[in-house]
């Protein structure tokens, strides 16, 4: 096995255990079960199968914790960090007890990192959500927080989810770039 280094100012290094991405997996097809079935759930709102609105709670606090995952200091980085040891720690109990095997590290993967201009977006996006938490329901905040738990525990790894991690935070530092330059600055390019 090698190891690889990379540059500390392009990628943040964090570790998902095999137990924390079958937590990760197990919130999102739970999530994505109870939608497909419909909201019948105890406080769901009881709404039809499969409407895609529905999905918006929960794939946007995603997008919340990989962005979370992609500051590596900060607030931000730091509940990121606890979010994923309690994944890893309650996944890896679980796995001991329900196969008797303990958890492996899945892989320590280099995450993409927000740049100066991505940290405007999550900046302004956070004080938006934190002047807003009066007003949104119990229940959308519930969805919200699950992703933002699946977030952080799916982007760690070198499949698909890392995949999806890296357009996400690399739109967002284009569109703190963009909102830097064309609303800020006047210059459009």
């Amino acid at each position: 096995m090698s190891t690889t280094t990379l540059a500390a100012s392009q990628y943040t290094t964090t570790t998902i255990s095999t137990a924390g991405f079958a937590l990760g997996l197990a919130l999102l097809g739970t999530e994505l079960w109870r939608w497909h079935r419909g909201g019948k759930g105890k406080g769901d709102d009881g709404g039809a199968a499969r409407d895609p609105k529905a999905l918006i709670p929960l794939g946007f606090g995603i997008l919340c914790g990989i962005l979370m995952i992609a500051c590596p200091a900060g607030l931000l980085g730091t509940l990121a960090s606890f979010l994923r040891w309690g994944g890893n720690s309650v996944g890896d109990v679980a796995m001991k007890w329900l196969t008797g095997v303990p958890s492996q590290t899945l892989g320590t993967a280099a995450t993409p990192r927000i740049d100066g201009y991505g940290a405007i977006v999550v900046a302004a996006l956070t004080v938006a959500l934190w002047l807003l938490r009066k007003t949104i329901t119990k229940a959308i905040k519930g969805k919200w927080w699950k992703g933002v738990l699946i977030g952080c525990l799916l982007c760690v790894s070198t499949g698909t989810a890392a995949l999806v991690a890296q357009q996400v935070v690399d739109g967002v530092n284009g569109l703190g770039a963009w909102a830097i330059g064309g609303l800020a600055k006047g210059t459009i390019a």
